[in-house]
């Protein structure tokens, strides 16, 4: 399944980064810690090798509070 949008495509590089121990998991935070944690190498393969093009950058903007 490739990644939905650029914000997912860049945490899964960024783990799959990890996993390959290019750079401390110390570094990851958020939803890259989640993908290093839950993920196989394979797919975070797939999700880091999306093409950019066409993605949006977020799912949804956010509303602001009162």
């Amino acid at each position: 399944m490739p990644a939905k949008t650029k914000v997912q495509q860049m945490a899964a590089g960024a783990a799959l980064s990890a996993k390959r121990g290019e750079i401390p998991v110390s570094e990851l935070y958020g939803a890259a810690l989640n993908m290093y944690k839950s993920m196989t190498i394979e797919e975070l393969e797939e999700y880091a090798g999306t093409k950019r093009k066409g993605l949006r950058f977020r799912k949804h903007k956010r509303k602001k509070s009162l």
